[in-house]
Formats: structure tokens, C-alpha cells, sequence
């Protein structure tokens, strides 16, 4: 009988050779349900979303042996079956080191194939070559900054009872900033350093609150998607917005950075993968 991946039993935390041809079965997928159903979340999901991964470490050979290079970025539907493990997807990118192709659609083709079949939904792959580097643009999340509150904290982790609106208030619209978001690997317990970005329209958000909450990840362990789906369903929750959205832009390890965005109003467009200072 086959059981589902889980990240005790992937590549994070153990010693791995890297691979020198390509091997699409190194990628390592990661049911998304077993924490959905730990939020309460079976049937319809309360929100839509992505999650933005970019690798930097992008290189495979031409057919007369060149390396070539590139910046790729996915974009990994949330309704998918399963997330991608990081490790086993730095492992997988690196199979393609000594690996000769046409050219970059070739690429582009085989990656969008093996990754949307290991994701289980279709992924979007593209490709930003040398020559166009210098187009790259960096930004930072834009949002009234939590972290500017001078706060007391003494629970470093989750805790959503800590989360109120103040109801008898009219409503508001705004975006919540905070740049001290932190959580750890499930598997190695490493440190995964983020900044989240929270618009809503409901009643007003008490700031100091919000800001608590999010400090608590600091000794979770979750993996990036995971951590943002808990953030919205225990806002959602607790402060009852009529919209909602959380953003989080981790920094990157292995080549790789990984933005999770997920939200619950059709007016809300996709996020820039504008990379920020950090990344």
C-alpha cells in the first residue's frame, strides 16, 4: 500500500549526492491536506491563490556542451494536491547541470511537465535569460509597518485567540506590514526568515495584536505555504474581514525563495514578484 510523502521521510536533513544527469524523480511531493485538515479546512478552500517560487541556480548545457544560465520563476497554484519540497526541488534543478538541451523552451518544457505532474495542477515556469537581467527590479511590500509598535511578548508561538477586530468600529480598508515574521523548517528546525503583508476590508484590526500573533511563528515549524494558510484562516476567523489577503516573501536558501499568496476576493489580483532587499 502506497502512503502519502511526508517531510520526515524527504531529503531535508539528510546527506544527498547531487545528481549529474537529469531525474524528474527527485522531486518530492508533499500532500497539502494533512495541515489543511489540522486548520479545518476539508471541501471548498476559503481562499484562492499561488505560491511564487524563483531559483537563481539555473543552468544546464547547450548541444555543443556550453553552459547556459537563467533566472526561473513557478507559480504553483494553492488548489494543487500537493506542495513541492524544497531540497528535493534544488536536488531535481541541479539534475540539469550536465544535461544538454535545444534550447531554453526545452527547458521550459520538460520542467513544466514534471513539475505540474509532481504538484498535481498545472505549474507556470518562465525563464529570465542573461540579457534581460538587468530589467530585474527589486521593491519592498508596501503597508502600514506593525513591527514601528513598541510590544511586550512573551508566547513565541501561534496564538490566534490573541487576534480581534474592533467590531463596533466601521469598517476600514488597509494593508498590515510586518518584517519580523520567522518560522522554522518542520525537519531540520532551520530558521525561515520572512516578511508578510496583510490586506483586509472589515472591521479595524488591533495592530498590537496582529503584530503578537505573527511574532509567535518564531519557534513553529512549518513549511512558508503553510505558515500564510494559517495566518489567513486564523484572521479570517478570529477578526471576520469581508476581504482578505496574506502575502509573505521568505528569503531564500538552496538558490531558491518561496512566496506563498493566498486570498478570498476575485478583485484581488496576483502580487508582483518584485524580490525585496532580504531576498
Amino acid at each position: 500500500m502506497m502512503h502519502p510523502n511526508s517531510p520526515d521521510t524527504s531529503p531535508l536533513g539528510k546527506s544527498s549526492a547531487y545528481p549529474s544527469a537529469y531525474d524528474p524523480a527527485l522531486l518530492f511531493p508533499i500532500p497539502r491536506q494533512a495541515k489543511r485538515d489540522e486548520l479545518g479546512l476539508q471541501g471548498t478552500l476559503p481562499f484562492f491563490g499561488i505560491d511564487i517560487w524563483n531559483a537563481y541556480e539555473v543552468s544546464w548545457l547547450n548541444q555543443r556542451g556550453k553552459p547556459q544560465i537563467a533566472i526561473a520563476t513557478f507559480m504553483i497554484p494553492a488548489d494543487s494536491a500537493n506542495i513541492l519540497e524544497s531540497k528535493s526541488f534544488k536536488l531535481y534543478l541541479n539534475s540539469f547541470n550536465q544535461t544538454r538541451l535545444d534550447d531554453q523552451q526545452a527547458l521550459i518544457d520538460i520542467v513544466q511537465k514534471d513539475l505540474s505532474a509532481a504538484a498535481g495542477a498545472g505549474v507556470q515556469v518562465t525563464l529570465t535569460e542573461p540579457g534581460a537581467f538587468s530589467a530585474l527590479q527589486m521593491g519592498e511590500l508596501s503597508g502600514l509597518l506593525l513591527d514601528r509598535l513598541d510590544i511586550e511578548v512573551v508566547d513565541h508561538h501561534p496564538n490566534p485567540s490573541l487576534l480581534f477586530a474592533n467590531q463596533d468600529e466601521a469598517m476600514v480598508e488597509e494593508t498590515l506590514l510586518s518584517h519580523l515574521l520567522k518560522s522554522n523548517c518542520p525537519v531540520t528546525g532551520q530558521p525561515d526568515w520572512g516578511s508578510v503583508q496583510i490586506h483586509y476590508v472589515g472591521a479595524p484590526i488591533n495592530q498590537e495584536a496582529l503584530l503578537k500573533y505573527l511574532i509567535g511563528f518564531r519557534e513553529h515549524n512549518e513549511f512558508h505555504e503553510q505558515c500564510v494558510e494559517r495566518i489567513f484562516v486564523d484572521v479570517l476567523r478570529q477578526c471576520k474581514p469581508q476581504k482578505l489577503s496574506v502575502y509573505a516573501r521568505y528569503t531564500r536558501r538552496g538558490g531558491l525563495d518561496i512566496n506563498p499568496w493566498r486570498s478570498n476576493f476575485s478583485a484581488s489580483r496576483a502580487p508582483s514578484n518584485l524580490r525585496n532587499a532580504r531576498q
